[in-house]
């Protein structure tokens, strides 16, 4: 089922949006692609990232030059991934409700989890919308294993398409057997490294989050 999605007007503040998936996906780099998509459109923006006992996407993105730093949160969760966004996301709750009170008009916060199995999903006391990051190079047979996060996210987001050919991949066969396992939800192929794809990401959240026609 879709996130239950509310106007940007209601009074929590920013819509809030999960990025999700396994090591390794690509989620920090689609981040790092959306960033300057956003602001280019002028959403007004800003960032929480979740590691384990470090920070270190949290200064990955603010050393990027893409966002002033200090609308960069980053949350440590001290254990798996998942329970810092699924079953008890206080921690980054906090860290959302914080850059509402220093941000009046923030519109949107991108929620980075921690990098996680296919099983990872977000709790929706927490994000209005979710999206989940697979990659090529883990191997085509992904859909098939019928993930959590792969199932119920409302956007999936198969990147690294340009690693097909050399990983022995077949990506229409990975991409139809997505659609087959998410009738009637979205599947949308990146290449993070160079953009690819990824202003139909901006496009989607734009209009089914922030309500841009």
């Amino acid at each position: 089922m879709s996130a239950v999605l509310r106007p940007k007007t209601q009074p929590r503040g920013a819509a809030r949006v999960g990025v999700g998936g396994p090591v390794g996906s690509g989620k920090t780099a689609l981040l790092e692609q959306l960033i300057p998509r956003f602001i280019a459109r002028g959403t007004d923006l800003a960032v929480i990232t979740n590691d384990l006992v470090t920070a270190e996407d949290a200064e990955r993105i603010r050393r990027s030059g893409l966002i002033a730093p200090e609308r960069v949160l980053a949350v440590e969760t001290g254990a798996c991934p998942h329970t810092a966004i699924r079953e008890d996301p206080t921690l980054n709750l906090a860290a959302a409700d914080e850059l509402d009170r220093r941000y009046p008009g923030l519109e949107l916060i991108l929620v980075e989890s921690g990098g996680d199995n296919l099983a990872s999903s977000f709790s929706l006391d927490l994000v209005d919308y979710w999206l989940f990051v697979i990659d090529v190079a883990g191997g085509d047979d992904i859909p098939r294993k019928r993930g959590l996060g792969v199932l119920q996210c409302d956007l999936l987001v198969v990147n690294k398409t340009d690693l097909a050919p050399y990983v022995r991949v077949d990506l229409q066969r990975m991409l139809r057997e997505a659609a087959e396992v998410r009738p009637s939800k979205p599947v949308l192929q990146t290449n993070c490294a160079t953009g690819e794809g990824v202003d139909a990401v901006v496009e989607r959240i734009a209009r089914e989050v922030l309500f841009d026609r």
